[in-house]
């Protein structure tokens, strides 16, 4: 008999283990075996394998919305949010669960002749060395349980420097991701392969920050120098 909750971060460990293994994308032990096998062959057809940033991303610098400065890439994948970063002047970490997702994107890097300090880890756990002047996150947030969003506005509150941005793209209802309420994906113990948000929900999620744009992600063909798929929220947020 156990009888050890006494913290915040003891009850999110035990939220964890509400889901099915076989459910784990955001842990540093099942997420990561899981990822390292979803980018284990890099000639897969999978659209976001592309060397191509983020048509929103690349926006808001062109814009002028984003000036260069420190930036985190949270859950970066293959790297080419962060390697467009650092190519623009940005000081760029890049965070990931998966070994296999950090040694491409590391290659990715040597090949654009760009610096990036790429950590492999849960990004709530890793002692991220911010402020970061931006905070950007392409697919990382709607793989996680309703629960880790406190441990995910917890690492914007410590990480993000003040008139700082966060930006974000995810799962747009309509378009891709589960739409079952948050109790019942705890009823179910799964995550549908990832949960799908409305605009409304990302206000209300990120309402301590102040909304400089929120829109559905952009088409790109297929030609495009950018990555653009309708089926995601593109959002970016300014902390005060």
């Amino acid at each position: 008999m156990e009888r050890d909750i006494r913290t915040v971060d003891d009850v999110l460990r035990l939220m964890d283990t509400l889901f099915a293994p076989d459910a784990d994308r955001w842990t540093a032990d099942g997420g990561a075996t899981w990822w390292d096998g979803f980018y284990a062959d890099r000639s897969r057809e999978v659209p976001f394998f592309v060397a191509k940033p983020d048509e929103n991303l690349a926006s808001y610098v062109e814009r002028g919305l984003v000036a260069p400065g420190r930036a985190l890439d949270l859950g970066c994948g293959p790297g080419r949010n962060a390697v467009h970063l650092a190519a623009l002047g940005f000081e760029v970490d890049a965070v990931d669960l998966s070994p296999a997702a950090l040694a491409w994107a590391q290659d990715r890097a040597r090949e654009a002749s760009v610096d990036i300090r790429f950590l492999c880890g849960d990004a709530f756990a890793l002692d991220l060395t911010g402020p970061y002047d931006l905070i950007y996150d392409s697919g990382c947030f709607h793989h996680l349980p309703p629960h880790r969003r406190i441990s995910y506005l917890r690492l914007l509150d410590r990480a993000l420097a003040p008139g700082g941005h966060f930006g974000l793209s995810c799962f747009a209802v309509g378009g891709m991701g589960s739409e079952e309420s948050d109790v019942d994906l705890y009823r179910q113990g799964r995550l549908q392969g990832g949960l799908a948000y409305t605009a409304e929900s990302l206000r209300g999620i990120f309402a301590e920050l102040t909304e400089v744009e929120l829109r559905r992600m952009r088409d790109e063909p297929q030609d495009s120098p950018l990555f653009g798929e309708p089926f995601l929220w593109t959002a970016l947020f300014r902390r005060p």
